[in-house]
């Protein structure tokens, strides 16, 4: 997950909710124009204080991005044998991590110039996938991005995304299957809500990492 993270996957979080009828590309490229205005303005604030960070990240994210489904697909054929407490619980504490990763991801942004490609949409397309660049200030090979989108009745929602090929509901799902095997389903899901936890003070997470993320 660090080379995700390292690949600019704060772009993840820059698409809030839009009607119906609005196209996913036109989603990402109007929003991601609108959080780059909004980093340059409050980068400071949001370095010295994460809550404004976060709250910027509430208001700019949660409403388009459909984290039960990405939760339920990471779970794969844990999530079909679970109950509905631990399906809402693990998708709290998936989101949770998520946000958290993705919101200090967004702090390392560095004038980075960010290129769709071509998008064509048909009328009675339910997917779309939006691609795009990240060509990097310091030079080296561009990092490619795509965004996966389903179409609801509340609009285009974000179910996965794929950098350079690794796609992040993939990388997640090999990951937590290990751990489910491991630990069980609620060991996995307390072990996230302690890390989670222990995001807000600093402290070692239960994986042996130090967290760095204050809320």
């Amino acid at each position: 997950m660090n080379r995700i993270a390292s690949a600019m996957l704060f772009l993840v979080l820059t698409f809030p909710a839009y009607a119906a009828d609005v196209s996913p590309d036109l989603v990402a490229r109007e929003t991601t124009d609108k959080i780059i205005v909004l980093l340059k303005a409050n980068k400071d604030a949001y370095s010295k204080d994460h809550k404004k960070l976060y709250a910027m990240v509430d208001e700019q994210v949660l409403t388009h991005f459909d984290f039960r489904a990405m939760a339920r697909t990471v779970l794969g054929r844990y999530w079909r044998g679970a109950t509905e407490d631990q399906r809402a619980k693990f998708t709290t504490e998936f989101r949770d991590l998520l946000v958290r990763t993705y919101a200090t991801a967004l702090l390392k942004y560095n004038d980075e110039k960010i290129v769709y490609m071509p998008f064509r949409l048909n009328p009675d397309d339910r997917t779309a996938t939006v691609k795009s660049e990240v060509r990097r200030t310091e030079g080296g090979p561009p990092i490619a991005i795509n965004y996966s989108f389903y179409r609801t009745d509340a609009g285009w929602k974000v179910y996965d995304l794929t950098v350079e090929g690794a796609s992040l509901v993939t990388t997640y799902q090999s990951t937590y299957a290990a751990r489910v095997q491991k630990e069980g389903l609620d060991g996995l899901i307390a072990s996230l809500a302690q890390d989670n936890k222990a995001a807000t003070t600093g402290k070692t997470a239960s994986n042996g990492g130090k967290t760095s993320v204050t809320r």
